[in-house]
């Protein structure tokens, strides 16, 4: 009886301890998560450089929401008709005179997550392949939101950065 007991309470302390790395468990788990989360928003960054670079509009068109909201100075773009024909018709990168392969250095992106929803802040170096001179500087600020498992753009701004100290 005695021998019984004993295992018996090995038995329950053992299903305790292993309760308890749970704890442990889900904290790995939130910190993968939240990686993974970073990890896709910088995706949009890389598939935004990506279309700008090859004129691909339905590719730039890939990481924005449907319902989505794009400023650019005074102007606000609202859904994703609006947003597709601005870069088709007005966006310098997209237009067929300028060959300009995009790029950002990393120092200049910032990303933020809380849940489902976070920010994206990058700038868009775009050089021209002929001169190898910078021929545009843009900040892009973004809300990001996964929707149905996937990151996407909710808002967006666009204007020239400025340089401070």
């Amino acid at each position: 009886m005695r021998f019984a007991l004993l295992m018996c309470s090995l038995v329950v302390a053992g299903s305790l301890a292993a309760c308890g790395g749970s704890s442990k468990d889900s904290t790995s788990n939130s910190a993968t998560q939240r990686e993974a989360d970073y990890y896709a928003i910088d995706q949009i960054e890389k598939v935004w450089h990506q279309a700008a670079s090859t004129h691909d509009v339905n590719k730039m068109m890939s990481i924005w929401a449907p319902n989505a909201t794009f400023n650019i100075g005074t102007e606000t773009l609202s859904g994703a008709k609006q947003i597709k024909t601005f870069f088709a018709t007005k966006a310098a990168p997209f237009q067929p005179q300028n060959h300009w392969v995009s790029d950002t250095p990393a120092y200049k992106i910032r990303i933020t997550v809380n849940g489902n929803k976070g920010t994206l802040y990058f700038e868009c170096h775009y050089i021209d392949v002929k001169t190898k001179k910078v021929a545009v500087v843009v900040g892009a600020d973004q809300n990001v939101q996964k929707i149905n498992g996937k990151w996407l753009i909710t808002n967006g701004a666009a204007a020239t950065p400025s340089l401070t100290p």
